[in-house]
């Protein structure tokens, strides 16, 4: 076993600037997938995340481009589609210049992001966005972003990337509530998918009718309030989103407008997505038996990843400062928690033969963790 050292110095050094964590990952993924304990059929995703070394309290307001979403030409397409299906021009093409917003820029990590979530510490975090196959729990892709990325940003390119590189054709997926958005939904029904996702409860004021009360009715593309009012079709805004306007004139004295809205003008806006019907359809998946056996195996899978890295890896906290630090870190620690799992079933499997420890640890030795080294037969006797 080689000194601590001689690993450190080789990661500073002689494998500085390269990929190595990355293929040595991947290459534990295609042994798995070798010897058959990944199914690629049913694939959970979630996010955790890590500490930066950084304090909360040291940071810099900078002024920060925007980097547009991976499918606003696709988006932008659908909004023409829509305009013009309802009569409308279409919209001026977007403007070239890059949105600016405010954030906070730690001093001491810039890569990191500040977090603010609800019911979660504040600060400057890291998040690691794991997959993690059905089978046998096997952790198939890993990816790093600073804390203050939403979940859903990065999920439908490193679902490709795991369907590229390791040639998965994954038939469902599990995600939590904050994958819920037209662009996932719409991104799996794309890509022939079933999605079940976490129910998302909606933020409505206290006091104030749900969305839920207002009735869709597709023949007539509108909305009827709670008080038996039809809102027609107005527009289709730029962010993707079919605007229904109630008559000001009948919301007036109506006796539930307080319950309604506070607009000035006393007009009541309901907005629907052009994606929205592939939120319904995802939606209801989670519903179906099938749906409910999926999505509760992700406390067997993707959460107990994460429950054992945090436990047994030190991955509540970043100890590197950097984003392609921190991603190796998370990357070796994958790698370590696949390797152990394959262990465990390779170990499981010798004892069925009533193999003796003495001869596991020597074919262990030998050959390494993988089925391969005893038999032809062992794939099929894995899976």
């Amino acid at each position: 076993m080689p000194d601590a050292s001689t690993l450190s110095q080789n990661l500073r050094r002689r494998f500085a600037r390269t990929d190595i964590e990355q293929v040595i990952f991947d290459g534990i993924v295609e042994q798995a997938l070798k010897n058959g304990l990944i199914g690629g059929e049913v694939l959970h995703t979630d996010t955790t995340h890590l500490k930066a070394n950084a304090s909360k309290k040291r940071f810099e307001v900078h002024q920060v481009e925007q980097r547009p979403m991976d499918y606003l030409a696709d988006l932008d397409a659908a909004i023409d589609e829509d305009r013009q299906a309802h009569g409308k021009r279409p919209l001026k093409a977007r403007e070239t210049e890059p949105d600016i917003k405010e954030t906070k820029v730690s001093t001491t990590d810039p890569d990191s992001g500040f977090m603010t979530r609800d019911h979660k510490p504040q600060g400057f975090f890291y998040l690691d966005h794991r997959t993690v196959d059905g089978k046998h729990a096997i952790i198939t892709d890993t990816f790093v972003t600073p804390g203050n990325v939403n979940d859903a940003r990065p999920y439908l390119g490193r679902l490709d990337r795991q369907c590229e590189r390791f040639k998965l054709t994954p038939l469902a997926v599990a995600l939590d509530a904050g994958y819920f958005t037209p662009a996932i939904c719409k991104g799996l029904e794309d890509r022939d998918i079933y999605g079940v996702i976490g129910y998302k409860r909606p933020r409505t004021q206290p006091g104030f009718f749900y969305k839920r009360q207002f009735i869709y009715d597709a023949e007539r593309d509108g909305y009827t309030c709670p008080n038996g009012q039809f809102l027609p079709y107005s527009t289709t805004n730029r962010v993707g989103y079919r605007e229904y306007k109630s008559d000001p004139a009948r919301c007036k004295d109506c006796p539930m407008r307080d319950q309604c809205t506070k607009s000035r003008n006393r007009v009541k806006v309901v907005v629907r997505h052009v994606w929205e019907e592939a939120k319904e359809r995802i939606n209801q998946h989670r519903l179906t038996p099938e749906g409910k056996r999926i999505y509760d195996r992700r406390k067997e899978t993707v959460e107990r990843s994460f429950a054992d890295a945090k436990e047994l890896h030190g991955h509540r906290y970043a100890r590197f400062r950097g984003l392609a630090k921190v991603m190796k870190q998370c990357l070796l620690a994958a790698a370590c928690q696949n390797m152990k799992k394959i262990a465990r079933l390779l170990a499981a499997f010798l004892r069925l033969y009533g193999l003796p420890v003495a001869l596991i640890e020597a074919m262990w030795t030998e050959h390494g963790p993988f089925a391969d080294a005893i038999g032809p037969c062992s794939k099929d006797l894995l899976v």
